[in-house]
């Protein structure tokens, strides 16, 4: 049995990994994504102290598990299907195995939405995606379009740029959420035409993506884009669906006190998918060093 197993490998589940290792629990890390989440998917974090010129997303997080691997934390690759709170323990259910613990801390953060638009599952790996930095390379010398308007969606904008022939950045809105700084060099970029006021309705092509129809939210105009990649970055969803019923939720994100627990004794909750207001890397530190630290006196008390 192990004494925690922390769900996610993104900046919470492993920095509440180097906190629980250093006290000496039996520690398992379950991630059935990529390691790091959303954050190995980052080309440039500018605003994580200690990097003053920035640091990839990939060597952050390669940092990170250096240092859980370091004082023990095991990490493995599977699908969390299904948490229990069983009477011999906490009991994980994976696509490849069974796991009893003493605690849990879900660290699963969040997913990128999906617009719901026809076309989007048809082309889903043949030209739309949800990551630049995994796909982008696909589409060195062609025309590519970015859907959102916060940080993730610019900062998709400004990869593809260096990469692509032209990006559109389609936006529902006439003002952006993303960083300032960030929005002054897309604004800047030459590559990078802005569709303002806009929502994607339809998703084209034949073996692979050709086209995306956008309407104008006010005039209810149309317009054909020729692209052949489409990015969605519109925002987060909580990845939770193994823990529906289980502990209690706002909005599909999981409710925690101050000390990151949950409803349910002994299961605890860090990250992105806590209900909270702020969510990013430097939080979900601190919301996994609280975990970690709360773990380890509920099981040392």
């Amino acid at each position: 049995m192990y004494d925690v197993i922390i769900i996610g490998s993104g900046p919470a589940g492993l920095t509440a990994a180097i906190y629980t290792g250093r006290a000496k629990l039996k520690t398992l890390l379950l991630e059935s994504f990529i390691t790091g989440g959303n954050v190995s998917l980052t080309d440039l974090i500018e605003n994580y102290p200690g990097f003053p010129i920035g640091i990839s997303g990939t060597d952050l997080i390669g940092n990170f598990v250096k240092q859980a691997e370091r004082f023990g934390a095991e990490l493995k690759m599977e699908e969390v299907l299904k948490v229990e709170d069983a009477p011999e323990g906490k009991k994980v259910v994976t696509d490849k195995e069974t796991y009893y613990t003493q605690t849990v801390i879900i660290a699963a953060g969040a997913k990128r939405r999906e617009l719901k638009v026809e076309g989007e599952k048809d082309f889903l790996g043949r030209g739309v995606s949800y990551c630049a930095t995994c796909d982008g390379s696909f589409f060195q010398g062609s025309p590519v379009a970015v859907v959102g308007g916060g940080d993730s969606a610019v900062n998709e904008a400004l990869y593809l740029a260096d990469l692509a022939s032209k990006v559109y950045l389609i936006h529902r809105r006439e003002g952006f959420r993303a960083n300032q700084t960030a929005v002054e060099r897309m604004l800047a970029n030459d590559k990078i035409e802005l569709k303002l006021n806009k929502v994607i309705k339809q998703i084209e092509g034949d073996s692979v993506m050709k086209n995306v129809i956008v309407q104008d939210v006010n005039t209810s105009e149309k317009q054909r884009l020729a692209v052949d990649g489409l990015f969605v970055s519109i925002g987060l969803v909580p990845a939770g669906d193994f823990i529906q019923g289980l502990v209690a939720t706002r909005d599909g994100y999981i409710v925690t006190d101050n000390d990151m627990s949950t409803s349910i004794r002994g299961i605890y909750a860090a990250g992105d998918i806590r209900s909270k207001k702020i969510r990013q890397i430097a939080t979900a530190v601190g919301d996994g060093a609280a975990a970690g630290i709360a773990v380890t006196e509920y099981l040392k008390g």
